[in-house]
């Protein structure tokens, strides 16, 4: 009985968090006073539905790891946060934390908007239960990490959003945490504070201490994470490697993710309207089309279709570096076109156009298009950008005679996030293989 009790007690100690089939159910009304009605007990009829932020999530973090949580907006990665950090109650389930936590949450979490920087710390620090003498001792390094200077003396309701994000985390990171919780807030900052951070989670995993974050930025996940765990409309599809969960994940982006058996959880609550609304699953979902992606063209050739697809052959928006993928582009003709061309560039988020090709130079097609033809157009190729946002245009243009003639043109039509562990100088990896030899001199 004692060994059975020590075993308990150790595998306790290995967890840091501990999450046991927890929902979180909000109920949602048509108009704010049929929320009062129901308050005050008027009327027979129920006006609310109710929706599962959290459907029976159960997930297990240990002590040590640095842990990614990722899905589409409205999937529940922010609610589950906020109840591992006590911001809300479970409607049921249990919640255990092994260890003092520091979270950085939404922006502006825990700040009084008209303290100063430097008041706000020190509320930040009572509130985590140190004393003055104790928070006084930090101070010099919140502040160095911070790094806003003079601003540190302003009231934080004048901080831009990079100001106010350098002091949370600041903040969040200096208060000596055994498990540090972060939500998207890293977005915020620059690309040197953001370095800066990470790196700090390298010190963070050297020590030992546990890492929660919740993040669209899949380079990062890929990076810096031991395991991943994917929800998607409050239920847990699964947990992993990285490469793993972002496969799947990639999958429920373009809506090629069936829910299993294993997936479906039996109703808390007796209630018809969650069964209505739970038969609503698997709507919606980013498909990364921009749907105000400027075309133009004298219509004699059109584009019907566009998408990528990953060296799985699965459709995605979401692509590893280093591996393959595959552009398709679907073209209808409604004219005779003489050699239609067919290209696509790719730009970085600023506008700058980094590579593409087309039918022409790789003279790959040069017949003609006739009126009702539809042609399916592919270009396959490896991965080779840095990790990233990039954005997709496509092109269908020929010469008419002499005259230069674009026939259907879509400008940042698609979305690209290109996902990578390791990120070289300039926009793109020479993939060079490193050697080193020990050289004897005579």
């Amino acid at each position: 009985m004692d060994e059975i009790k020590s075993s308990a007690q150790e595998a306790d100690e290995a967890s840091a968090i501990e999450i046991k089939d927890v929902v979180k159910i909000y109920k949602l009304y048509d108009k704010p006073r049929d929320r009062v009605k129901e308050a005050l007990g008027f009327g027979k009829k129920q006006t609310h539905q109710l929706h599962y932020a959290l459907n029976g999530v159960s997930l297990n973090i240990r002590r040590g790891e640095t842990v990614g949580i990722i899905g589409t907006n409205g999937s529940g990665k922010s609610t589950i946060l906020k109840i591992i950090t006590g911001v809300l109650n479970p409607t049921a389930g249990e919640v255990k934390v092994n260890g003092r936590i520091s979270a950085l949450l939404e922006l502006g979490a825990g700040f009084n908007m008209e303290y100063n920087g430097i008041e706000n710390v020190y509320l930040n620090g009572t509130m985590m239960g140190f004393s003055d003498k104790e928070i006084s001792e930090k101070l010099p390094g919140i502040l160095e990490f911070a790094d806003i200077g003079p601003y540190v003396n302003q009231p934080v309701k004048t901080y831009s959003s990079g100001m106010f994000v350098r002091l949370a985390f600041a903040v969040a990171i200096n208060i000596d945490p055994e498990i540090l919780i972060v939500d998207e807030a890293l977005s915020v900052g620059d690309v040197f504070f953001q370095a800066k951070c990470y790196h700090k989670f390298d010190e963070f995993k050297k020590n030992g201490k546990t890492i929660v974050f919740v993040s669209h930025d899949l380079s990062a996940v890929s990076k810096y994470c031991d395991r991943v765990f994917l929800l998607d409309k409050g239920i847990l599809l699964g947990e992993g490697t990285p490469k793993e969960i972002i496969d799947t994940y990639k999958r429920v982006l373009v809506g090629q993710y069936e829910l299993t058996d294993k997936h479906e959880h039996a109703d808390f609550l007796e209630d018809v309207q969650l069964r209505q609304a739970e038969g609503a699953k698997g709507q919606g979902g980013a498909d990364g089309v921009n749907p105000e992606a400027l075309e133009y063209g004298t219509g004699q050739a059109e584009i019907l279709e566009y998408y990528l697809t990953d060296d799985q052959g699965v459709h995605t928006t979401a692509v590893i570096k280093g591996s393959e993928f595959t552009l398709h582009m679907k073209v209808k003709f409604h004219a005779h076109v003489p050699g239609p061309i067919f290209a696509f560039t790719i730009k970085n988020a600023m506008g700058t156009e980094i590579t593409g090709t087309n039918s022409m130079i790789e003279k790959a097609y040069l017949e003609s298009g006739e009126p009702g033809q539809v042609k399916e157009i592919t270009f396959a190729q490896k991965m080779s950008l840095q990790g990233g946002e990039y954005l997709l245009s496509l092109g269908v243009t020929g010469y008419n005679v002499d005259t230069f003639e674009v026939y259907h043109r879509l400008y940042d039509a698609l979305n690209i996030t290109v996902v990578s562990d390791k990120n070289t100088v300039g926009y793109y990896d020479m993939d060079s293989e490193v050697k080193v030899t020990d050289v004897i001199l005579e």
